[in-house]
């Protein structure tokens, strides 16, 4: 069963050969250019696959902060408590909701 998994991988002699026709191809000049360009183009790559997914976890995380409850599922004293804590950030009292996690994250502190 490994031996016909082994047969479409390239052995030593396989390589040498395929190394001599790109040789042969492109000249000796080239091929070192060839390997840069491939390894900038591989790095460049994962560089944009590492900046999609640090852009998909920002956005997930911003999504996470900005959901909330509807307002239909709250109950009364939580938006009593929520009306307090804005009223108490509008006046300026910080002090008094210092610790207070707000119901809204848009709301900013002073």
């Amino acid at each position: 069963m490994s031996e016909i998994l082994l047969l479409g991988m390239p052995g030593g002699m396989e390589w040498v050969v395929i190394l001599v026709v790109l040789l042969l191809l492109f000249g000796g000049s080239k091929l070192p250019q060839l390997a840069k360009a491939l390894g900038q183009s591989k790095r460049a790559f994962k560089e944009g696959m590492q900046e999609a997914d640090e852009a998909d976890r920002l956005e997930s995380e911003r999504e996470a902060t900005t959901k909330r409850a509807p307002l239909s599922q709250l109950s009364d004293e939580e938006l009593i408590a929520e009306a307090r804590r804005r009223d108490a950030l509008r006046a300026g009292d910080a002090s008094r909701v210092e610790g207070e996690k707000l119901l809204d994250p848009s709301v900013k502190t002073k």
